[in-house]
């Protein structure tokens, strides 16, 4: 059997490179200019190596029973990771998938093909556009993982984007974003005040060390209408490798402190992360 190469492709918005993992047959990691973007295991979908993409998995996994199919939109495509672990997690899923980079698309349609059977929808477009062109309560949930480079666009943060994202959601739908900062964490903030002015029940998932100030890294915010699973997740993010904590409620506000929900005209994208924050070990 020939052994999988590294491929590498100018993409839409940057250099794209599938690199093989030699330790899972038929696993890759995909790169855009060199900030790792998703993994993907073509064997075993359900399999999440990174932990934000495993703390995302979880919010899915409570979103509603196991095994039920659930209409879920992306925003985000990377290599479809959580698309196909949805799938096979929840057969008979409807999902759509919205990215910006059209030739990344292609490049991971081409060489990581999704499962046969699969209901999922791909689409080059900007995540923002597509969200107000798509009809309401049609989803059950909306996963933003939406990254230009390293940094969150400054267009998927503001109080009308959440108004958007709350308007396609159905009424005991959830939405669930991965974010990236550190401390002063004056844009995990202000993403926390902005969808607590839209949606009445918001959590945070994120390492203690992140939490604490004391690195960059992921924090993944879900926010719904109804209660949210909080002491289901915290079971499951505590009992990942790199355990994470769930922080909601009283704390939550107290984390959020005066921050203001923002406006579209004075929307910033998330920061710069420092160097090797996310880089590959």
């Amino acid at each position: 059997m020939n052994e999988p190469i590294p491929l590498s492709r100018v993409v839409d918005h940057g250099t794209a490179k599938l690199m093989p993992d030699v330790d899972r047959e038929r696993a890759w990691l995909l790169t855009v200019d060199g900030a790792p973007q998703s993994y993907v295991d073509l064997d075993a979908p359900a399999h999440l190596e990174f932990e934000y993409a495993r703390r995302l998995g979880h919010v899915l996994d409570t979103a509603a029973e196991p095994g039920r199919a659930l209409d879920v939109l992306h925003l985000g495509g990377g290599a479809l990771t959580l698309p196909r672990y949805v799938a096979a997690t929840r057969p008979g899923s409807r999902q759509h998938v919205v990215e910006a980079d059209r030739g990344l698309l292609e490049l991971v349609a081409e060489h990581l093909p999704l499962p046969d059977g699969a209901a999922i929808a791909l689409h080059a477009a900007d995540a923002r556009a597509w969200l107000e062109a798509a009809p309401g309560d049609s989803a059950d949930v909306v996963v933003a993982d939406v990254f230009g480079g390293s940094r969150v666009p400054a267009h998927l943060t503001s109080l009308a984007y959440a108004r958007e994202a709350e308007r396609v959601l159905r009424a005991d739908g959830v939405y669930v974003a991965n974010l990236a900062d550190g401390a002063p964490f004056a844009f995990l903030r202000s993403q926390l005040a902005t969808f607590a002015e839209v949606f009445g029940e918001l959590l945070l998932i994120a390492e203690p060390g992140v939490l604490r100030g004391r690195r960059f890294g992921n924090a993944v915010l879900a926010a719904s209408h109804r209660p949210l699973a909080v002491a289901a997740l915290a079971r499951l993010t505590a009992a990942d490798a790199f355990p994470a904590r769930v922080e909601h409620g009283a704390a939550l506000r107290g984390f959020t402190g005066d921050a203001r929900p923002v406006r579209d005209e004075d929307a910033v994208p998330s920061p710069e992360p420092p160097d090797g924050a996310f880089g590959i070990g």
